[in-house]
């Protein structure tokens, strides 16, 4: 569970702003094993509401998701309700600091923007992703892949142009997030090797929606980036009325230009694919 989001209660609104960029990188690390992508049994640790799940089920040959949020699982269950049926997918309620699974059970494991949030921002050695880590090395046969969607510290001060509207709750994302170094240092402790590191740069989390200059101001909205949840109530009052601001000026869409100006750049996303030694 997140130590921050209330999934339970966004989890009817999260897919109205959120698309799940990336997806055709972990189909293509995961067609690089040696046994068929056809064959593959994956693991989708803190599936939230399926959407990763849901553009690859039809890829591999056996699907499993798990989340301890009942609200997310619940949209989940819907997207995959064909796939459970035919046996290709089974979902769980469950922990990804301590799986239901039993040793050597999957081919590859997939964590999707999930890491963070097993972190209060206190702890330097980042316990929760090492956790989550030590388990999914657990779960994976030999030789298995682990692919890891994370933002980098630089992809949160410079890929998401409205963050710059909510400083003191990115800069509390950026203690949750462990660093490139730092993800990196985790996977070798945990006994993987890296095999690739991936950015999407031309993708955005929130997919056509996310240069929308207004949004800031729909709760729906705000309610597809878990980063809102952080900002306080002064925070969001003062952030609702730069922008309103900014659009009575006139000076709203070039502020979002120029901010998003960034982002090519440096992207919003990461994916450390690493294999289990």
């Amino acid at each position: 569970m997140s130590t921050y989001e209330h999934y339970d209660k966004v989890a009817d609104h999260y897919d109205g702003s959120r698309v799940p960029i990336g997806a055709e990188i972990i189909a293509g690390s995961l067609a690089a094993l040696p046994k068929p992508l056809a064959e593959i049994e994956l693991l989708d640790a803190g599936c939230g509401t399926g959407a990763y799940s849901a553009a690859l089920v039809s890829q591999v040959g056996r699907l499993t998701a798990v989340d301890l949020s009942d609200g997310m699982l619940a949209i989940a269950c819907a997207k995959l309700a064909a796939a459970e049926r035919d046996g290709r997918a089974a979902l769980r309620h469950g922990s990804i600091t301590a799986l239901p699974f039993p040793d050597a059970a999957f081919d590859a494991v997939m964590f999707n923007q999930v890491l963070h949030h097993l972190e209060s921002g206190t702890d330097p050695a980042y316990g929760g992703h090492a956790r989550a880590l030590a388990e999914a090395h657990r779960v994976l046969r030999p030789g298995g892949l682990a692919a890891i969607n994370v933002c980098t510290h630089e992809q949160l001060l410079k890929g998401f142009w409205y963050y710059d509207l909510i400083p003191a709750a990115r800069d509390a994302v950026l203690k949750r997030c462990a660093s490139a170094e730092r993800l990196e240092a985790i996977l070798a402790e945990s006994g993987f090797v890296l095999r690739d590191r991936i950015v999407p740069f031309a993708a955005t989390m929130q997919g056509t929606a996310y240069l929308r200059a207004e949004g800031p101001l729909d709760q729906d909205w705000r309610r597809g980036d878990s980063i809102w949840a952080l900002a306080s109530p002064a925070e969001l009052t003062a952030a609702e009325a730069h922008i309103t601001a900014l659009a009575r000026a006139g000076r709203l869409e070039a502020y979002v230009t120029e901010k998003d100006a960034r982002r090519p750049t440096v992207g919003q996303f990461t994916f450390f694919v690493a294999e289990k030694s």
